[in-house]
């Protein structure tokens, strides 16, 4: 069964813990009564159809949000803006197609944070070599003296990540980082960031739309719709029983002789809605 309510004794000591938490904007509710926790290290699945307010999650342990009621805290205090624990990638990052800005020096703004100002040239070359470790560490070092205009979606994908890894990170929110790539390339990041996270004990949130290349790595998963959150492993959250409890209308999940999932009926759940 998805986890049920847990006491604030019993959440101590989890990276993120949430009880009968609430988000939205102005004065509607996106999702309510949420209780969840993630621990150190742990891979999770954020999932749900378009609008249901995962990204919201996001900016809420980004303290870009606040929350509407309950609580939430991320490392045992109410998340705040700017936290260098917390590494992120957005949805949605443009390139500007007229910038020569490499890779290289994309990585290495990771690792300034908040200082201003220009490095002394010892410290520059530092920076660099600092820079290019961590684009080894995501198979990119090919890519740190090419122009990010020049590259793929999946390559802009791992230098986002690495970007995101450049300031040790001891949790990982991604959004929606499989967009647009293909099967191959969406197996190949996501066993990249599996890697990495466990090699260097890091918690991962990763939005997705479909569970199937999240499977072989995850370790729970956030599944969020029609405003309730349920939380759990994915062999007892998505099921027909509780989809169906969630969505409020009947959904069908199916499996294929490769253990691979389809979910029916959400298209006409979320349709019934409206």
């Amino acid at each position: 069964m998805p986890e049920r309510s847990v006491t604030k004794t019993q959440l101590t000591g989890h990276l993120i813990q949430a009880e009968q938490l609430a988000a939205g904007y102005g004065n509607r509710n996106v999702w309510e009564k949420a209780n969840f926790y993630v621990e150190r290290g742990e891979f999770i699945g954020l999932l749900g159809p378009n609008g249901a307010g995962k990204s919201t999650l996001l900016r809420l342990l980004l303290g870009l949000l606040p929350a509407r009621s309950g609580n939430l805290t991320l490392f045992g205090k109410t998340p705040r803006r700017g936290n260098s624990r917390v590494g992120y990638v957005p949805q949605r990052r443009e390139v500007d197609n007229d910038s020569n800005i490499h890779a290289l020096e994309y990585v290495r703004l990771g690792l300034l944070g908040n200082r201003w100002g220009f490095s002394l040239p010892s410290q520059a070359e530092h920076e660099r070599q600092a820079a290019l470790n961590i684009l080894k560490t995501v198979n990119s070092i090919d890519l740190a003296y090419r122009p990010l205009r020049q590259l793929s979606g999946g390559e802009l994908q791992r230098v986002f990540l690495a970007q995101a890894l450049a300031g040790q990170p001891e949790l990982l929110l991604l959004d929606e980082p499989l967009a647009n790539l293909d099967i191959r390339r969406e197996t190949q990041l996501i066993h990249l960031i599996h890697t990495i996270a466990k090699a260097q004990k890091i918690a991962v949130l990763l939005i997705a739309h479909d569970i199937n290349p999240l499977l072989p790595v995850v370790d729970r998963i956030i599944y969020i719709a029609n405003g309730q959150v349920a939380s759990g492993k994915p062999e007892d959250v998505i099921t027909s029983r509780q989809l169906t409890a969630l969505y409020g209308a009947s959904i069908e999940v199916l499996h294929d002789s490769r253990g691979r999932l389809a979910v029916l009926g959400v298209e006409e759940a979320l349709h019934h809605a409206e």
